[in-house]
């Protein structure tokens, strides 16, 4: 008989923030042309396209971590209920994330984006992306979000909770959205 899994209000929480997530997207993007999507505030600032880029380029190398983390996790039977016990460290990354930034980062060169995606495409993989997002926060239902660890995609020397990492890339995506709208709200952002 299968084991009865609680639902678990951290997870409950990713999901939401997820289909925050999409929701903002979604209205920063549907009314944008090619030039207003790939416009920049300034040589050095990242456009819309490129913040929602560097998402997708940093979920594709992050979501397979969480998955091989879930799968492991499931199959050494690491099931807990809340609440669950993260590490200082991994709070503190999953803060710094969170907009607006109050430090900036230099993005790694594998999740640095392109300048020249069609924004067609770059829409179509966030999407997709977000939905894969969520189908590994209702594959970890009942897994022990605190125990289960996980390596960071920029070095194998840091290592997270589950949960934390579902946080990190939650607040990560916030950052970046948030980035996106103030180009947006730039005075000179071009006219549709």
């Amino acid at each position: 008989m299968p084991e009865e899994r609680v639902p678990v209000a951290e997870l409950e929480e990713r999901g939401r923030e997820i289909e925050k997530i999409k929701t903002e997207a979604k209205a920063l993007t549907e009314h944008l042309g090619d030039e207003q999507f790939h416009w920049r505030p300034e040589a050095q600032s990242w456009s819309i396209a490129e913040c929602l880029d560097h998402l997708n380029r940093t979920n594709k190398l992050y979501l397979p971590i969480l998955e091989r983390a879930i799968e492991k996790g499931r199959a050494r039977g690491l099931t807990g209920r809340e609440p669950f016990r993260h590490g200082l460290l991994g709070d503190f990354f999953v803060r710094s994330m969170e907009p607006p930034p109050k430090r900036k980062f230099k993005a790694p060169q594998s999740f640095l984006p392109a300048s020249d995606q069609p924004r067609e495409q770059v829409i179509a993989e966030f999407a997709d992306m977000q939905e894969r997002i969520l189908s590994c926060i209702r594959a970890a239902d009942g897994l022990h979000l605190g125990k289960i660890k996980i390596p960071s995609p920029v070095t194998k020397l840091l290592r997270m909770s589950l949960g934390q990492g579902f946080a990190l890339l939650t607040a990560h995506e916030r950052r970046h959205l948030w980035q996106a709208q103030q180009v947006k709200n730039n005075p000179n952002f071009p006219k549709a």
